[in-house]
Formats: C-alpha cells, sequence, structure tokens
C-alpha cells in the first residue's frame, strides 16, 4: 500500500507540471521568452562624432592672417610688443577637449581691432543621439539667435531694396543698401572706384566706407546671410553699432559647423575717426578667409 501511494504522489506531481507547463503556453506567458536574444532588441547606440579633442585656438591662426585682420600688428615697432600681439590671449576654459577660444586686440592710428575666435566639440549624453546631430541642433539654436533675414528671390532681405536695386545686383552691379532708395549714378561711381582700391586701403578710411553704403547698411548682397561653402553648414551676421558721438563699431560673426565641432569668429573694428564706418565687404572677406582656414585645418 505504500509503494501504490507513493507512485500516485508521483503520477500527481507529473500532472500538475504538466498542467502548468500547458497553461503558460495557452496564457502567452512571458517569463522567459518575453525578450528573446535579449539584447537583439536593445536599441543600437548613436555614432561618436568626428572629432575627439579640439586644436590649440591661439595657435591656429597664422601671422599672414593676423597681419590683415589686425593692421595695427605692423605699426608695432617693438619686437616683443609684436610678438606677443600674435599670441593672442587664450579664454578660460575648465576642460579643453571640449571648449577653446581666443583673443586678439591690435589698436593703430586708424582703428582699434579685435578678433575672437571660439572652437566647441558637441558630445550627446543621449546614447539614441549621436555627437553631429546633437551639434546640429546647438547650431540651428544658434542661428535663429542671430535673427538673419528670411532670403528673397533675388537675393536681398525683407523690405529690402527698390526693384531696381535687386535688378542691379542680380546682373552683378552694386546695389543700394536695403529698405533704402537707389544710389545715384554718381554715388555708384564713386563707391565701384573705391572698391577698386580698397585692397591697398584701409577698411575705415572714407573711400573705403562709401562702397558699403552712405549710412554704413551694407548692400542686399553683403546683408546677414546663410553660407553655403563652408563646412557641414554656416551663416555670417553683420552688426554696425553705436554709443552716442563716439565712432561707429562694426562687428562680423561667421560661425559654421563641420561634424560635432562649432567654430565662431567675432571680428569688431571701431574706427579712432568719429564719423568714420568700417567697411562692411572687407571685413566679411577677411572673417571668411580666416573661417575657409580653419575649415581647411579641421578636415585634415
Amino acid at each position: 500500500m505504500q509503494r501504490k501511494a507513493y507512485v500516485s504522489g508521483v503520477a500527481a506531481l507529473l500532472a500538475a507540471l504538466l498542467a502548468g507547463c500547458t497553461g503558460s503556453s495557452d496564457d502567452g506567458g512571458t517569463t522567459d521568452d518575453s525578450n528573446p536574444g535579449g539584447s537583439s532588441t536593445a536599441t543600437a547606440a548613436a555614432e561618436p562624432g568626428r572629432y575627439r579633442t579640439l586644436p590649440e585656438p591661439c595657435g591656429v591662426v597664422g601671422e599672414d592672417t593676423l597681419d590683415a585682420l589686425l593692421p595695427g600688428i605692423n605699426e608695432l615697432t617693438d619686437e616683443e610688443q609684436r610678438q606677443k600681439a600674435y599670441e593672442g590671449t587664450p579664454t578660460l576654459t575648465f576642460d579643453t577637449d571640449r571648449k577653446v577660444g581666443c583673443r586678439w586686440k591690435v589698436e593703430s592710428t586708424e582703428a582699434t581691432d579685435h578678433l575672437f575666435v571660439d572652437f566647441e566639440r558637441v558630445v550627446s549624453y543621449d546614447k539614441t543621439v549621436s555627437d553631429d546631430s546633437e551639434a546640429e541642433q546647438l547650431f540651428a539654436t544658434q542661428r535663429e539667435a542671430a535673427d538673419l533675414p528670411a532670403p528673397t528671390s533675388s537675393g536681398a532681405v525683407d523690405g529690402g531694396a527698390s526693384a531696381a536695386a535687386a535688378e542691379s545686383t542680380e546682373g552683378g552691379s552694386s546695389a543700394g543698401p536695403s529698405g533704402s532708395p537707389s544710389p545715384s549714378t554718381s554715388t555708384s561711381t564713386s563707391a565701384s572706384s573705391s572698391s577698386s582700391s580698397s585692397s591697398s586701403a584701409s577698411s575705415t578710411s572714407p573711400d573705403a566706407s562709401a562702397s558699403s553704403s552712405t549710412d554704413g547698411v551694407p548692400p542686399a548682397e553683403l546683408q546677414p546671410r546663410v553660407l553655403d561653402d563652408l563646412g557641414d553648414e554656416a551663416f555670417l551676421d553683420d552688426e554696425l553699432s553705436s554709443s552716442g558721438s563716439t565712432a561707429q563699431q562694426r562687428t562680423v560673426t561667421v560661425a559654421f559647423r563641420t561634424s560635432n565641432v562649432i567654430v565662431r569668429i567675432v571680428y569688431e573694428e571701431q574706427p579712432a575717426t568719429v564719423g568714420a564706418v568700417p567697411d562692411s565687404e572687407e571685413m566679411q572677406d577677411r572673417a571668411r578667409n580666416l573661417a575657409a582656414q580653419l575649415a581647411d585645418a579641421l578636415a585634415e
């Protein structure tokens, strides 16, 4: 009798186990098979950015470029002062792999020039967002903050030049400033003449300032805008400010993104003479040339 009871107990246990397995199958149990393979359904980590370090900011700008951006360097007769002017001043940073910058300031008899170069390496802390995507979003925020005027088919900004000025711009001729009447023939002739000699004259000379406009507002083709020939994306801002009776200061900013690095160049000039206006085209050309050099250096 005892043996029979034992066999019956084992049979009952087997029956219970079989019933349990059958019930799990019928109920679509998920205890063991809910995530087959484990990591096979996990979201793949986003790709890291191309850049892991940043260049030394005060050494990345060559002396020839600084000579063009900061004409006052050539007026320094003391060799020690000149060398110090070339070296620049690094900005305070706590992580040179993430953000670095350098500043230069040089005074001349005609103007005071400032140059600031800033590098920022963007790193995403979200494993599903790549460094490049994070940098793209940050750059879009910076571009929006610059409040660039919306482009039009004629290349002028909203509320821009007259139709005649727009047609002149499309034809390659010099156009008047955005929102102002078309310049007279004599004014255009003077502007063209001054533009041809701007390479040998200071950007604050009367003839050079005339090539921008009589009121310091750059023509339509020099207005703040998106640039399509620099890095992965870029924009340029141009702002003229004044304080009371002091000379007007122009600030040209060129920013561009290459992969997960954002570069910003801020170039400022304030004439020593009240009433003089820094030339927009010349300052923009200098800043864009520097930006192209930095973009090439990053690409190496």
